[in-house]
């Protein structure tokens, strides 16, 4: 066995068409008999297993080809169906690289290490960004979500890497990018990127969206006389 292998960790793989963060939750339907043996598996030894952004293929069918970076997940609910059918509940809890596939098996398993985020090199600039990005994300959210009739208030984690990891699990955007701040392995960078995103999301839910309406859709609205 070669060195690198000896700190390679064997990981059950759940290809999805989105992309999850440490520190979030997702709920899943499984329906096919390949995962609802890797939910048993993990539920009965209280194992993870990995979630994975697709690149090429679907999530039922022909197994699928994965993005190397994904989550390791926890199940901290599963509800079963007569038919078999499940609705599970997963936890993010760290980061991944897939090293080497396996494919003997019904479900992808996966040959993984783990995804060490670097040490910062100037803390202090790390947390005027984590501060920065909690004031804006938290103007976002208020102002957003506010009404009248009940007050909002943003909880955030004390840690910088943890705070970003639930802002980009939050913010819409599209898979490759989320991807991208997964596979980054820098707080501040990640940061630096997550900020103009949040403000420009400040921007346009501050401002009305209009669009132009074609004569089917103004057909209602219009009188004969």
């Amino acid at each position: 066995m070669p060195k690198e292998m000896a700190h390679w960790e064997e990981l059950p793989l759940f290809p999805l068409h989105s992309v999850l963060f440490p520190y979030a939750t997702i709920q899943l339907h499984v329906f096919e008999d390949r995962y609802r043996e890797l939910i048993r598996h993990c539920v009965e030894f209280d194992e993870p297993f990995g979630v994975v952004l697709i690149r090429r293929g679907e999530e039922s069918g022909d197994p699928a080809e994965p993005y190397m970076v994904g989550t390791a997940v926890r199940v901290i609910n599963c509800h079963r169906y007569d038919d078999g059918r499940m609705d599970v509940q997963v936890h993010g809890e760290r980061r991944f690289r897939i090293r080497r596939i396996d494919e003997s098996r019904p479900y992808l398993t996966g040959l993984i290490e783990s995804v060490v985020e670097l040490d910062a090199e100037d803390l202090r600039a790390v947390e005027s960004l984590a501060t920065r990005a909690r004031e804006v994300f938290r103007t976002l959210v208020e102002g957003t979500l506010s009404r009248p009739e009940f007050n909002v208030q943003v909880m955030f984690p004390h840690d910088a890497t943890a705070l970003s990891f639930v802002i980009a699990n939050l913010l819409p955007m599209e898979n490759l990018e989320k991807q991208r701040l997964l596979e980054t392995t820098d707080t501040f960078e990640r940061l630096t990127d997550l900020i103009p995103m949040i403000e420009r999301q400040i921007v346009e839910a501050k401002t009305p969206s209009l669009y132009r309406l074609d004569s089917l859709q103004l057909q209602e609205w219009i009188t004969q006389n």
